[in-house]
């Protein structure tokens, strides 16, 4: 499997709403940024990150993937996977400018192609060559029920729905008001239309300082938060570990950390309590693999952050023993060979060859953008 191109590709993909926020961010498009990998034996393989569909910021991964990582794996045997990852993730002159942000999105996205490349070659999904399924199902909560931008109403009607209808095990909503006050009365409404027994996790993107997360933390227990995603800015370590210390509510983390060292940081304080890497952010499958073992290795389980990558995570979450639920984002499924699918509240584990990213042909014509 000999490297014989490396073809950089942006595409950004309609959400399936005519927008969404959270406490943070709105956005229309979802970027899907990466590249398609050819091989002399005439395979291909495909890998991406997700971003908020800037297409000046997507230009620099597309490219960093082109200029700087192509080089270095023209010619090569992606079947090496573990050397190549070490070639491109320790380059010199890249790890002067980068460790995280672009570059390491330009990794990742290689690296899932790598892994794709192998898969298919193995006739196999990727879940498979990692080692086999290590459970029958895969619970899903639903995130897409839960935007910061729906009004009360909508969003107490979706959450019933997810769980009433749907069959979803969870749901997650976003909080993050500039009055937290709200957040709270948006948060009973929906613990109230959904009954005790679903999971009810929160997420606040890194939006409120640590005096109002123990505000907020103290009134909101009432309500058996599953988890409080993202409460603090995330690289706050010490904030975050103090508030894991004052409350009862378990704490999330992880889409916003580009690294293992980055987790072990946080793992090390005691900060996090549920594991959230994303593929897409970290080095790829090769990186995400380091995290959840060392989340494994403290017993901590793992829930992968999706938003909406789930093509590739819901591969490693049927693989990965620390692995106890996946987050469902439905906005770009549909543009992908083989879309995830969620039945009676859990992922339907995929059947076809590879990481689950192979995008359908009418995708790449409709929403490619232009590289340059």
């Amino acid at each position: 499997m000999r490297i014989t191109a490396v073809e950089p590709l942006i595409l950004h993909m309609p959400l399936n709403r005519d927008s969404i926020a959270d406490s943070t961010h709105r956005i229309t498009h979802w970027g899907v940024v990466g590249t398609r990998l050819r091989t002399a034996d005439g395979r291909e393989g495909y890998g991406f990150t997700g971003t908020h569909a800037d297409l000046a910021s997507d230009r620099l991964i597309a490219a960093c993937i082109g200029n700087c990582y192509a080089p270095l794996l023209l010619g090569e045997d992606a079947g090496e996977g573990g050397r190549l990852w070490r070639k491109l993730a320790r380059a010199p002159a890249l790890q002067w400018v980068g460790r995280a942000g672009i570059t390491q999105l330009a990794l990742a996205a290689v690296d899932i192609a790598l892994w794709d490349l192998r898969a298919k070659a193995a006739g196999v999904p990727l879940w498979h060559l990692l080692g086999g399924p290590l459970r029958e199902r895969l619970p899903a909560y639903n995130t897409d029920v839960g935007w910061l931008s729906l009004s009360v109403e909508a969003l107490v009607d979706g959450c019933r729905r997810a769980v009433e209808v749907d069959g979803f095990r969870g749901v997650k909503i976003k909080v993050g008001h500039d009055r937290p006050g709200i957040d709270l009365e948006r948060l009973e409404a929906v613990r109230k239309a959904i009954g005790p027994a679903p999971t009810l996790a929160i997420d606040g993107n890194g939006k409120w300082d640590l005096p109002t997360c123990r505000r907020f933390c103290a009134r909101a227990e009432a309500f058996d938060v599953h988890w409080f995603e993202e409460p603090l800015w995330y690289d706050d370590v010490a904030s975050h570990a103090a508030l894991a210390r004052g409350t009862t509510i378990p704490i999330a983390l992880g889409e916003q950390l580009y690294t293992a060292d980055a987790f072990e940081a946080f793992l090390a304080a005691g900060a996090v309590h549920y594991v959230q890497p994303d593929v897409t952010r970290l080095g790829g499958v090769t990186e995400f693999l380091q995290v959840a073992d060392a989340a494994h290795a403290r017993r901590l389980p793992v829930a992968a952050h999706a938003g909406d990558m789930s093509q590739v995570h819901v591969q490693l979450s049927y693989a990965h023993p620390a692995t106890e639920v996946l987050e469902y984002i439905p906005w770009i499924k549909d543009h992908f060979v083989e879309p995830i699918r969620v039945e009676e509240g859990c992922f339907v584990r995929p059947q076809a060859p590879g990481a689950g990213f192979t995008p359908t042909a009418g995708a790449l014509a409709r929403y490619a953008m232009p590289l340059g």
